[in-house]
């Protein structure tokens, strides 16, 4: 009986009871630490402080910035990978996760990646958290660290599409940096430069402001970004037009609007990009000091910049000959020869005998014999006579006819296509928006 009268009172007043000794204690732990005062009050403390005091009691975690880093040379990818902080191990096994989507082997130099790692305690290694990486403009791979601590390989790769780019501009400084801002490589560029040399002067015809096109085929990502630019299709500057044409044999040529080939028998620069500093005729020589016959024209370039056989032909003499210095002679078609003094130096293989072809890199400007400063001196022969380069009258090239004009009709109907919807405002700003994220 006693027993459960006992457990009656406990279960009525059990709970008042546990409510008084929660406020005695409260009570207490004010007069410990002075917050509360039998007969006084103390104003307590601003809600500022005690979150101030809340926050500095969580653990502070910083941010992990990513570390960019660059494969140097005659370092593998795992050392490279230990710059970033972590233990030789560490690096082994996220190279060998990558191993498994490219070539970690055969690394070239100057292969960016970036990494993000977890500084060690006490003087220990940092953990690599994820390395990132792109061995190829539509391929991106990832390392990351999973929960358990292993490393996991993630890899994307982007379709790779074929595109053709038609494109409009104004020349600003040099032809080479305006074409790179419409998104040509210098491979296209060079062509450009090759293909214009057969009928302009680069230093009288050009002039700042002119407009020039381009047409090229180019691979890209499904993002935009350029994998490989491809053939030159159109180049029009200073009004001259050159549309790309495959004959029937195979051999891809330039003609003009009206089917006729632009190469002409030689070219009228062979110097890419130089200036006339000397023409054919009487003058007072620069080292000599007296009058005499100039039998060519002097094209003014840095030194070694490269000469490019003016046409089809054979070399006929190759090495010194007195004040020309260096010498080389092609001998092309029909009678025609070209020569070129003061040369450097020769290109790989340039001997007597070897064939070469029109805009073929044969060799260097220079200054050997007697000259004062490097420039290439060029001359053209008609049947062992010297005649002057810029009025001498050489053979033009072929015109197409029949099926071969009416395909090449067609083409050049497709290209001007593209051209008239490249004109539009609203597909200029496509294009050069195209243009400044790829060469992001």
């Amino acid at each position: 009986m006693r027993d459960f009268r006992l457990r009656e009172l406990c279960r009525r007043h059990g709970p008042r009871a546990l409510a008084g000794t929660g406020v005695a204690m409260a009570l207490l732990m004010g007069w410990k630490t002075g917050e509360l005062f039998l007969g006084s009050h103390t104003p307590a403390k601003p809600a500022a402080a005690v979150e101030s005091v809340a926050q500095a009691a969580k653990p502070m975690v910083a941010a992990l910035e990513p570390v960019s880093l660059k494969v140097l040379r005659g370092e593998t990818l795992a050392e490279a990978v230990q710059r970033a902080g972590v233990a030789p191990e560490e690096a082994r096994r996220a190279v060998e996760a990558l191993a498994e989507a490219m070539d970690t082997v055969n690394i070239k130099a100057g292969l960016a990646f970036e990494a993000i790692v977890r500084p060690g305690r006490n003087d220990a290694h940092a953990q690599l958290v994820s390395l990132s990486l792109q061995p190829s403009p539509a391929k991106a791979l990832t390392v990351s660290r999973t929960f358990d601590g292993a490393l996991t390989l993630k890899e994307m790769e982007e379709k790779i599409l074929d595109d053709t780019v038609a494109a409009n501009g104004d020349i600003e400084g040099s032809l080479y940096e305006s074409a790179t801002k419409l998104g040509a490589t210098p491979a296209i560029t060079a062509q450009v430069v090759k293909l214009f040399s057969h009928k302009l002067d680069f230093q009288r015809d050009i002039q700042p402001g002119d407009d020039f096109k381009l047409v090229f085929d180019r691979k890209v990502t499904e993002s935009g970004k350029t994998v490989e630019v491809g053939e030159l299709r159109y180049a029009e500057l200073h009004g001259v037009k050159f549309y790309r044409f495959e004959r029937g044999r195979g051999e891809a040529e330039y003609f003009d609007e009206n089917g006729k080939n632009i190469k002409g028998f030689l070219l009228r620069t062979p110097v890419d990009g130089a200036r006339i500093t000397s023409k054919f005729g009487m003058r007072r020589h620069p080292v000599l000091g007296y009058t005499r016959a100039h039998q060519g024209i002097d094209f003014g370039a840095g030194a070694g910049t490269p000469i490019l056989a003016a046409g089809d032909g054979v070399v006929v003499e190759s090495g010194r000959k007195g004040g020309y210095g260096n010498w080389l002679r092609i001998r092309h078609s029909g009678g025609w020869d070209t020569g070129y003094g003061h040369i450097s130096r020769y290109a790989k293989g340039v001997r007597k005998g070897m064939r070469v072809r029109q805009g073929e890199v044969v060799a260097y400007v220079g200054s050997t014999g007697l000259a004062t400063g490097p420039h290439l001196h060029y001359e053209i022969f008609q049947r062992d006579k010297r005649v002057n380069p810029l009025s001498a009258k050489v053979p033009q090239g072929t015109v197409l006819a029949g099926r071969e004009l009416k395909a090449f009709k067609a083409e050049k109907a497709h290209i001007d296509t593209l051209l008239a919807a490249a004109d539009a405002p609203q597909a200029q700003a496509l294009a050069q928006a195209d243009t400044a994220k790829a060469l992001r």
